[in-house]
């Protein structure tokens, strides 16, 4: 585990979509048309008043997610992408990434996208058959996946992410096994690959609520995650995070950022910052963030500090997500602690349960913590 870049990442959040899948619970909507436009004029106004913050630090990496970012017209990706070059020492090199769904992509936007300098693309197909599709309630098939990356590649986009779900009800290993080929297919050179996680305020979680659900079972779940690892990796994709695979130098900066703790900005509704040992959140409320930033006032909704300890923590739960570990002589230099003897009895525990190993000063997840690693998390915080 080596120490996060003195350089920033900016997060930035369109929370527009063609439809609410029934697993999403992040902050977007559908059919929100006529605040396209006003919403984009306050996230560029934010980027604006934000930059003060950080006038001499270099942007190592960019993500515009969402909702869908690739559902607006081009020209808005196209305004933010000036502002934030206006405002900002963006990297020669920097990573700049922006979510797509398949169905919301066509040539000019994609070329729009690259002459932008947009260098990656992460596309959600979760499954490549349509009844599972449809029962998620995603609003494209898998053909229209085909199309996507097809017209990427074909206007030079070499970075692309396919995001993949398993643990589906009804997901067979057949059909597992299908969307991980035909992923490998296309030779993209990162892959996401999540368990269907069924949060409580979304029409999944009321099904769950209501006995209309059908759980999974967890032992063909642990098997598909096996699996995946498995065949990706003899593909030439290594496992570098409990969820996600990628080829040699093709690993997400942005993301692993996020998890060596490095600093960054968030714009939009309800986007999270972490500078100078504080962590913030935007309002959710879509007009109550407009109308604060028209105000020039800050639409934060929560802010607090990071002591030392929670810090500690954050390390440990956050690193140990990467297959590379955690360097705990390392640690303990950064925090002036002595990190053996804190965690000492709870490492030799997780250890006896074969939920991580110890190598020298290294500590890292086993194959069987991936499988129960929020069992290893829940020790350290």
């Amino acid at each position: 585990m080596t120490a996060a870049s003195h350089d920033i990442g900016l997060y930035i959040h369109i929370p527009f979509c063609a439809g609410k899948c029934r697993y999403c619970d992040f902050v977007s909507w559908s059919g929100m048309e006529a605040f396209w436009e006003p919403y984009i004029n306050a996230v560029i106004k934010e980027l604006e008043q934000k930059s003060q913050i950080v006038p001499k630090r270099h942007v190592m990496s960019l993500f515009i997610g969402g909702g869908t970012p690739s559902l607006l017209p081009y020209d808005t990706v196209l305004r933010i992408m000036d502002a934030v070059r206006k405002h900002y020492r963006l990297l020669p090199d920097a990573e700049i990434t922006i979510e797509t769904n398949p169905g919301t992509l066509d040539h000019d936007k994609i070329r729009a996208y690259r002459e932008a300098g947009i260098n990656r693309m992460s596309i959600g197909l979760q499954a490549w058959q349509d009844h599972l599709l449809e029962f998620m309630g995603r609003v494209h098939n898998a053909g229209d996946f085909d199309e996507a990356i097809i017209m990427a590649q074909n206007h030079g986009f070499s970075n692309i992410n396919a995001d993949i779900i398993f643990g589906i009800p009804y997901q067979t290993m057949d059909d597992w096994v299908e969307t991980i080929t035909k992923v490998l297919s296309y030779q993209i050179p990162h892959v996401s690959c999540y368990s269907l996680i069924v949060e409580e305020d979304t029409p999944f979680g009321r099904m769950k609520r209501e006995g209309c659900w059908q759980d999974p079972d967890e032992e063909l779940e642990r098997k598909m995650y096996s699996k995946a690892i498995e065949v990706f990796e003899k593909a030439g994709l290594e496992q570098y995070e409990i969820s996600n695979l990628a080829k040699p130098q093709y690993r997400c900066q942005h993301n692993m950022n996020y998890w060596l703790r490095g600093e960054y900005l968030g714009f939009g509704i309800a986007a999270h910052s972490f500078y100078n040992n504080e962590r913030w959140a935007n309002s959710s409320d879509l007009r109550l963030y407009m109308e604060s930033i028209e105000r020039g006032s800050n639409p934060m909704s929560e802010c607090y500090y990071i002591t030392n300890e929670e810090a500690l923590s954050e390390s440990m739960i956050l690193g140990l997500r990467l297959t590379e570990g955690i360097d705990l002589d390392y640690l303990s230099s950064i925090y002036r602690t002595d990190v053996r003897k804190k965690y000492g009895e709870k490492l030799a525990d997780l250890a006896e349960r074969q939920l991580v190993e110890l190598k020298g000063s290294v500590v890292r997840l086993t194959k069987r913590g991936m499988d129960f690693a929020n069992q290893v998390f829940i020790e350290f915080i």
